[in-house]
């Protein structure tokens, strides 16, 4: 029996949260909204939210961003030479005091990383998208939806003690994760269906004595707070829809496990074509 596909008559908002390697399950969520021929009319997106989510507002299909991603994480030995020529300075700089020597432009390791599809500004996009970044120094959060594309995003994810920070438009952006890691609340409103992803981790279910390394306690501090911010949100105005995605384990920088992740996602597209269909029977 042919999927039955369904005709959008509200505005339907897409947001993809923050969470690291788990966010590579967004992709079955955006697989489910292509096969039912549903697009979204606007998509905000958080940290790997935010990669995800412009390279879906660039008109790329899902299938496209699935072979993307299995393709670009399939031989580990030319990621690592990506990511250290990303790299903002040397193991040098170390020794002389001068910084850390892994920190990564945040910039270059998306043109490293993204389909060349994704344009250089936002006016360019196929679908209306904003990024959420953290203002470092204001304590503010700020949503990016104009102008250039790839500082923006690459503000949106800027991990402190991992990512650099971006200087943009006279602020210093950083992981909006430390604010907003699923940023759907203001886009509520009559007349709207807003779908939120949620790739956050959730705590540990068997007791773990081990000590994390520094870059896995940077990227772990990171996930807490993530989680933390999301409950509390969800808790005081859940969004229309509440898509819970990801597979429990993965750590933040595990995106050579995309293979498994991607494929522990696929129960997750029967939820969201449910929950449409539900929300769109009942706006119509």
């Amino acid at each position: 029996m042919p999927e039955r596909r369904l005709t959008a008559k509200p505005e339907i908002a897409l947001v993809l949260g923050a969470g690291g390697a788990r966010g590579l399950s967004h992709i079955p969520v955006l697989e489910a909204l292509d096969e039912l021929g549903v697009k979204p009319t606007l998509i905000s997106g958080c940290s790997i939210g935010a990669i995800v989510g412009a390279a879906y507002a660039a008109g790329l299909s899902a299938r496209d961003l699935r072979e993307h991603v299995l393709q670009s994480f399939r031989d580990r030995a030319r990621v690592v030479a990506k990511l250290l020529d990303a790299r903002v300075g040397k193991l040098t700089d170390l020794v002389r005091g001068l910084g850390n020597p892994a920190l990564i432009d945040g910039e270059r390791l998306l043109d490293l990383f993204w389909p060349e599809a994704v344009p250089d500004r936002f006016e360019e996009l196929a679908i209306p998208f904003t990024a959420v970044a953290a203002d470092y120094h204001r304590h503010v959060e700020l949503v990016l939806g104009s102008g250039p594309l790839t500082p923006a995003v690459a503000g949106s994810l800027a991990i402190p003690g991992l990512v650099r920070p971006v200087a943009l438009g006279g602020h210093v952006l950083i992981d909006g994760g430390a604010i907003d890691p699923l940023p759907y609340e203001r886009l509520l409103a009559p007349g709207r269906i807003v779908v939120a992803v949620d790739v956050s981790a959730p705590p540990a279910t068997v007791s773990d004595a081990r000590i994390p390394g520094a870059m896995e306690s940077i990227v772990g501090a990171s996930q807490i707070l993530t989680r933390t911010l999301v409950q509390r949100m969800v808790e005081r105005r859940p969004p229309d829809i509440l898509i819970r995605a990801g597979l429990d384990g993965i750590g933040g920088l595990d995106f050579f496990k995309a293979k498994t992740i991607l494929a522990a996602a696929e129960p997750v597209k029967d939820e969201v074509k449910r929950a449409l269909a539900r929300a769109l029977e009942q706006a119509g």
